[in-house]
């Protein structure tokens, strides 16, 4: 699997399993199947209320927890330093770990000052409970504004991204400062992959529409992706996307669903 460089000298699995809306015994076994299938990158969130279900999941796969690749969030409401520390520390517990590869701030939160969290989200670095720091839904100005603040390098923003949407400015900004961005809902709920332009590339690589927009994605530099999925199947085509590319003329085709 492709993985994408971060800033601090890890890297991340270009490809994962996002959670949001898995809950319980279909989470746990969302996250068994996937690590079955060969996935070491699970993204959760505290604010998805399933760490605990990923951690079952983890824990039964059978899979070591240093070939993993585990994401989780602080939630708004925790951004404030005195809340921020606790909270990150109770989604180790219910994740069963002592550390996370990439923790994020989940969403701005514009009553409390950047400073403020940005230091409680670097000192959990600092302290080794979490590998590689970030941030989720930071528009271009605010990742701006981030990092001359953060004392420990913001590895990622995690943003809404598919074929459709345009994240053309932030990955202009991110791009050349070596910061990765993580695609959430890449498929963009299932709305644009019956598009004749996906039909067609697909076809000529043998590929479905969802593994071509994923593979358009990935095959970008510095950009990873977390599709949600809990059956075999789709866990599986979404996992296949690595032993094709798409060429200039696929590229474009698909640049119809850009306009």
């Amino acid at each position: 699997m492709i993985q994408i460089p971060l800033l601090n000298g890890r890297t991340m699995p270009a490809l994962g399993l996002g959670t949001w809306d898995l809950r319980g015994p279909a989470c746990t076994a969302a996250v068994r199947q996937a690590l079955a299938l060969g996935y070491r990158h699970i993204d959760t969130a505290e604010m998805y209320g399933n760490e605990e279900a990923v951690a079952k999941g983890v824990a039964s796969s059978g899979v070591a927890r240093g070939g993993l690749f585990i994401t989780t969030k602080v939630w708004t409401n925790h951004h404030r330093a005195k809340d921020f520390l606790p909270a990150a520390e109770a989604s180790l517990r219910r994740l069963e770990t002592d550390y996370v590869d990439l923790l994020l701030i989940h969403w701005p939160n514009l009553s409390v000052p950047l400073e403020e969290t940005l230091g409680a989200l670097c000192r959990l670095a600092k302290d080794g409970k979490a590998l590689a720091v970030g941030v989720s839904n930071f528009p271009v100005e605010l990742l701006q504004k981030s990092l001359p603040v953060a004392g420990t390098p913001l590895c990622c923003d995690q943003v809404p991204y598919s074929l459709p949407e345009n994240q053309d400015p932030l990955l202009a900004f991110a791009r050349p400062r070596k910061i990765a961005v993580c695609a959430y809902t890449p498929l963009g709920r299932g709305g644009f992959l019956g598009r004749p332009e996906l039909k067609e590339a697909g076809k000529k690589h043998g590929k479905t529409p969802a593994q071509v927009a994923l593979r358009w994605l990935v095959q970008q530099e510095g950009v990873a992706a977390i599709p949600k999925a809990s059956g075999e199947k789709h866990l599986r085509e979404n996992l296949e996307i690595f032993d094709f590319s798409l060429d200039a003329a696929d590229l474009k085709v698909l640049a119809a669903l850009r306009a």
